[in-house]
């Protein structure tokens, strides 16, 4: 019978071992309880951990995150446009009727199959928010804001989606990212004192309504698009909000008065078919991949894009303040990209 060596005093002696016959120890100098340890850590360590840094599908989609944020970064803009001519309330149930159109056509040409109700019950709360809420209110404030001071309130939504997200998708963001995610909304707060000369005016308590309802859409929107896929839930949404939709939307229509001009039509058919239904299919699809809370953070450079295309298209003044804060938001979102963001677990979707 071949004679056993011990792995230790083998690799002192420089001897290389039996085949067959040694039964190697990984941590020979090390005890079981230790290298019990040494194997917890190591693990701990490893790629394949939640906290790890971001892979291949987290970057598609922030990616995808980032192509939504460019196309709601117009919605402000355009919504100004709209609510000189057009009732707030019109707009905002009028976008949403417009645009379920498309997605109904959508829907039966891919013979998509009926939500369940648990998934229904989702997306109440995404009608809620981005369908119902966010542009009504977001409409209102705009009769009386400049698109480039909303876009800066608007920078507290990314803080109220990662809230969304740990409380009804259960990821766990790091300290570190929380403490990006209040720093950059301190900045947009004080932008937004400053700016109204020391208080908070109407319209910011209606865009921080806005925000509010809409995070929550946000939120769910992405913990559904995990098991129905991103488009699927914004058509369905939008689908199921159509028979609250009409009735209202008809009766304004009817108290409408004058005429519209051919410039408000185009900025009514942005904030229709792009803001309401084509910028979701990247969103929710960058939120499903990328992680809610992380993806969401993406959305202060929207202040940045509302921001330039104000004052390059709809020649909005911007005062150097508002380029100062703006670029501090900016750079809480790089700090928060590189924090550590724990995804939920697979059974909790």
């Amino acid at each position: 019978m071949p004679k056993r060596i011990n792995p230790s005093r083998q690799a002192c002696c420089g001897k290389p071992a039996p085949t067959g016959t040694v039964r190697f120890n990984l941590h020979p100098a090390v005890s079981p309880r230790r290298a019990g340890f040494v194997a917890r850590w190591a693990a701990s360590s490893s790629p394949s951990d939640p906290v790890a840094p971001m892979n291949s599908r987290e970057n598609t989609g922030m990616a995808l995150g980032l192509l939504g944020v460019i196309i709601f970064s117009l919605t402000l803009p355009f919504t100004r446009i709209v609510v000189q001519e057009i009732h707030p309330l019109l707009n905002g149930l009028g976008r949403a009727l417009f645009a379920a159109v498309p997605a109904a056509l959508l829907l039966l040409w891919r013979r998509e199959a009926w939500p369940t109700w648990r998934q229904v019950r989702g997306l109440s709360l995404v009608i809620a928010g981005v369908i119902l809420g966010f542009p009504v209110l977001s409409a209102w404030a705009m009769q009386t804001l400049p698109a480039s001071h909303g876009a800066l309130v608007n920078g507290l939504q990314p803080l109220c989606v990662a809230l969304y997200a740990a409380w009804l998708s259960h990821e766990r963001p790091s300290k570190a990212f929380w403490a990006c995610a209040a720093l950059g909304s301190a900045l947009v707060l004080g932008y937004a004192l400053i700016s109204g000369a020391g208080s908070i005016q109407a319209g910011d308590l209606l865009m921080l309504g806005a925000i509010a309802v809409g995070g929550l859409g946000y939120a769910e929107g992405g913990r559904l698009a995990k098991e129905m896929g991103g488009w699927q839930v914004i058509c369905w949404a939008l689908v199921l909000s159509t028979p609250l939709l009409i009735g209202p939307v008809a009766y304004l229509a009817l108290q409408h008065e004058g005429a519209i001009s051919a410039r408000t039509w185009w900025a009514f058919g942005y904030v229709s078919l792009f803001s309401q239904f084509l910028g979701f299919f990247a969103w929710y699809a960058g939120l499903a991949m990328g992680g809610i809370a992380r993806v969401s953070q993406i959305q202060l450079l929207q202040i940045f894009f509302t921001i330039a295309f104000s004052a390059l298209f709809f020649g909005e003044h911007i005062e150097p303040i508002t380029w100062l804060f703006a670029c501090g938001v900016i750079v809480t979102v790089m700090l928060g990209r590189k924090t550590a963001v724990q995804p939920a677990k697979p059974h909790t979707l």
